[in-house]
C-alpha cells in the first residue's frame, strides 16, 4: 500500500514538474504583464505565479482531464483581480504607476487585455471568468486597445529645425 502511494507520488511530482517546465515561463510573463512590472524586476508577478502554481498543485489530483494550464491562468487572473480590489480601496497606500507597457492601464484593463490578446481567451470565457457581462468585457478591451494605441501628445519640432535636419 505504502509503495503505491509511493509510486503515486513520485508520478504526480514528475507530471507537475513537466507542466511547471512547460508553461511557468508563458505564465509568469502573462503576470508580468498584469503586474505592469519590469520583466527584470516583477516579484508581484513571481508572488502571483507562485500562489497559481501551488494552487494547480493542490488541485493536481481533481484536475481529472482538465488542462492545468487553463486551471493555473484562472487561479492567476482571480488572484491578480482580487489583489487589486483590495489595493484600489486601501486607506494610506500610495498608488505609484508601474513601469511596464501597460501600466497606462487600469487593472482591469490590463486584467482583459492579457485574457483576451496575450492568451487568446474567447470574450464570453474572459466575461464568465470575470463575472462581468461580455458587452463590459468588450467595452473595456476597446477602451485598453484605444489607450495602448494613442499617440502620446508631445509637441511637434518647429518646420525650422525640421528643415535643417533633411538638408
Amino acid at each position: 500500500m505504502r509503495e503505491r502511494q509511493a509510486a503515486q507520488g513520485t508520478r504526480r511530482a514528475r507530471e507537475f514538474e513537466a507542466f511547471v517546465a512547460g508553461a511557468a515561463g508563458r505564465l509568469l510573463h502573462a503576470a508580468t504583464l498584469l503586474t505592469a512590472e519590469a520583466p527584470g524586476d516583477n516579484p508581484r508577478a513571481r508572488r502571483l505565479l507562485t500562489l497559481a502554481l501551488a494552487h494547480t498543485y493542490a488541485c493536481w489530483d481533481r484536475l481529472r482531464g482538465e488542462d492545468p494550464y487553463n486551471h493555473a491562468r484562472r487561479h492567476l487572473a482571480a488572484r491578480f483581480a482580487r489583489e487589486a480590489w483590495h489595493q484600489r480601496g486601501a486607506p494610506g497606500r500610495a498608488r505609484r504607476r508601474p513601469p511596464g507597457a501597460l501600466a497606462a492601464l487600469t487593472s482591469q484593463e490590463r486584467l482583459i487585455i492579457v485574457l483576451r490578446l496575450y492568451e487568446g481567451v474567447a470574450e464570453e470565457q474572459a466575461a464568465a471568468l470575470l463575472g462581468l457581462p461580455t458587452d463590459r468585457v468588450r467595452v473595456f478591451c476597446d477602451r485598453a486597445i484605444t489607450t495602448l494605441t494613442r499617440t502620446p501628445a508631445s509637441p511637434a519640432p518647429p518646420v525650422g529645425d525640421a528643415e535643417a535636419a533633411t538638408s
